[in-house]
């Protein structure tokens, strides 16, 4: 299959990650995907819900958003039920890297911010987050950085298209994939979510196995470009 950008089954689209993006936020992170740009924040809160009141323990939240000018016709202001999946999705993953005991009786809140979609929004916001994340441990709670993430988190979308596997869908071809999956992953390998469904066909067991291959060879790659942003400070 020839993809529209010229781009090999196996091959990302362009990534930059930007750190230090806006001056008040501890963290924040331009993240561009072709042209999917995802703007993520993270800040770090003296308090905790209540239902964790008193048990030292700390937690993160996620925010998700499209802003209206990130799509062709414009996006609504307000969440809906696709922003509260992604949001949820986005808190589950992170939490999945934090050490809450060791972060103590604080909250990490992570927004991010679709500024243009074109694809692959959920992956790029969880990918931009864990770096903003990292950024907002290490100036809030100084050497802590180590003790309180346990390891880094990235993601990436697969997809068969006209019966072929291929890596980080656009819009255009995530519309018109047989069967797409988001895959969330630790840098140390461990799988943290996998969602995946045959919106205009099936796939079998050989194609799932091809799918995560390949989602693996694109998570390497997205690791490597957290490590270069983060430099000096990458935490492990």
């Amino acid at each position: 299959m020839t993809r529209r950008d010229g781009r090999s089954p196996e091959q990302l689209r362009p990534v930059s990650i930007e750190r230090g993006y806006l001056p008040n936020s501890p963290g924040s992170v331009l993240y561009r995907s072709g042209a999917t740009v995802v703007l993520a924040t993270a800040q770090v809160s003296e308090t905790v819900p209540p239902f964790l009141d008193g048990k030292g323990i700390g937690w993160l939240t996620a925010e998700y958003a499209m802003l209206p000018g990130s799509t062709p016709t414009r996006a609504r202001r307000g969440g809906d039920g696709r922003s509260t999946e992604i949001q949820r999705l986005i808190g589950r993953s992170l939490r999945a890297v934090i050490d809450r005991a060791a972060l103590g009786p604080f909250t990490i809140h992570v927004d991010t911010d679709v500024l243009n979609a074109d694809g692959g929004t959920r992956t790029a916001a969880i990918t931009a987050a864990f770096v903003a994340v990292a950024d907002a441990i290490r100036i809030s709670r100084g050497g802590q950085v180590r003790s309180i993430l346990r390891d880094s988190i990235a993601a990436v979308s697969v997809g068969i298209i006209e019966g072929e596997p291929v890596l980080d869908l656009d819009y255009w071809e995530d519309s018109r994939a047989e069967v797409d999956f988001n895959v969330v992953r630790l840098g140390g390998g461990g799988m943290v979510e996998v969602q995946g469904t045959g919106e205009g066909g099936t796939f079998s067991r050989p194609q799932l196995g091809r799918l995560l291959d390949l989602a693996e060879v694109g998570l390497e790659q997205i690791g490597r470009c957290q490590r270069e942003c983060l430099g000096n400070d990458w935490p492990f």
